[in-house]
């Protein structure tokens, strides 16, 4: 039986994965985040927003490893702040990073396994583990392939087969789909779908279509602050012919992202 951890513990008697009010938190000298409250529980969650919303800064203090200055966050229960120890949560994470980095002579068996044993997961069960996660996104016939040898695509699907490797119970993918062709795409949102019934899934993408098609709930920010959080539906009903976007979901978040920008001028 495996051993219940503390993040685990809390999730049981916290209603919300992901939890921030007032979230201040800075990349560089820059606020990046800027007073951001958010609540996330079990789903798929798509985080949009323009170039610079703060996807990227939001993504990385979720994941620990940006400390935010100001407000509060915590993850499954537990506070993330200088104070607190964030090994029982980090085991309880998978992360992609929009750039992430890798061993080139590794195979992607030996990487995904490597990660594994990075998230202190059981030494027996890890080999187990790693072929799983790279079945479910489709490197089977590479597992034994060197990752300096992979296209890009296919280095995109071992990141995510490293992030869900532990089976986490908060999993954050930064841009996943990022060098996939369409009918990887197509599979990628089939499996976010699969993840979403028992685990909080934060997705940051430009494509406003793969959030429509995937996810369960949409959050939109801009200059670090909640313009929009709702259902894709809701996303879609928004907008009209008169705003930019080939789809109802992309016309809604041109609208959302128009009715903002007209308030903050104000």
């Amino acid at each position: 039986m495996r051993a219940v951890s503390t993040a685990e513990t809390a999730a049981t008697t916290h209603p919300w994965a992901v939890h921030a009010e007032g979230l201040k938190v800075r990349a560089g000298r820059h606020l990046a985040v800027d007073g951001l409250d958010l609540s996330l529980g079990t789903g798929v969650h798509g985080l949009l927003g323009p170039n610079g919303a703060g996807k990227t800064t939001l993504m990385r203090a979720v994941a620990t490893v940006l400390k935010p200055c100001g407000g509060r966050l915590t993850l499954l229960g537990c506070a993330v702040d200088g104070r607190a120890d964030l090994r029982p949560a980090r085991r309880a994470l998978g992360y992609l990073p929009q750039h992430f980095g890798f061993y080139p002579r590794f195979t992607v068996r030996e990487f995904v396994s490597y990660m594994a044993w990075l998230k202190e997961m059981p030494k027996a069960g890890i080999g187990e583990a790693a072929q799983r996660a790279i079945d479910r996104v489709g490197l089977a016939a590479k597992a034994d392939a060197r990752l300096r040898t992979l296209s890009g695509g296919m280095l995109r699907r071992a990141g995510i087969a490293q992030a869900i490797v532990n089976d986490p119970q908060v999993l954050l993918l930064d841009e996943p789909t990022v060098g996939l062709d369409p009918e990887q795409r197509l599979d990628l949102r089939e499996l976010l779908r699969d993840l979403g019934t028992d685990t909080c899934v934060l997705v940051s993408t430009h494509l406003v279509e793969d959030v429509a098609a995937a996810c369960t709930e949409v959050v939109l920010i801009n200059e670090g602050r909640l313009v929009w959080q709702g259902t894709p539906g809701a996303l879609a009903s928004l907008g009209d012919d008169g705003h930019a976007g080939d789809s109802a979901a992309e016309r809604g978040y041109s609208a959302l992202l128009r009715r903002h920008r007209a308030e903050a001028a104000r």
